[in-house]
């Protein structure tokens, strides 16, 4: 069965980090693009990172930019979220996507597979 599993979310206080894995299972992940979102409650789905098949694009969101990093190990079958100085507003279920999609406008670009998420908890 294919599907992606997405692990290392939790509680943390301000300026923590957290690292977020998304596995794979029954797909090569080498060949895909992959794209984290977060959705906070009451809040839309929001674009977070992008990194391209080739590893050779990325792209961020403004409100992460310099403080979150994404990456893979095609080894592993597994794409990495480093998230360091986290924030309450970085407050979220993030979730992690595989296509064929660039990395340009993936935040609206159709994925063809999803995760199910993990929460993610700034708090004092």
């Amino acid at each position: 069965q294919l599907q992606l599993v997405e692990s290392g979310g939790g509680l943390v206080q301000p300026g923590g980090s957290l690292r977020l894995s998304c596995e794979a299972s029954a797909f090569t992940l080498a060949y895909y693009g992959i794209a984290w979102f977060r959705q906070a409650p009451g809040k839309e789905r929001e674009g977070v990172s992008c990194l391209s098949s080739s590893g050779g694009s990325t792209n961020y969101a403004d409100s992460v930019k310099g403080r979150f990093t994404i990456s893979r190990d095609n080894a592993k079958n597994t794409v990495y979220l480093q998230m360091n100085n986290l924030q309450p507003e970085d407050t979220a279920v993030y979730r992690c996507a595989a296509g064929d999609n660039p990395c340009s406008d993936y935040e609206v670009q159709p994925w063809d597979y999803w995760g199910q998420g993990t929460q993610v908890t700034v708090s004092s």
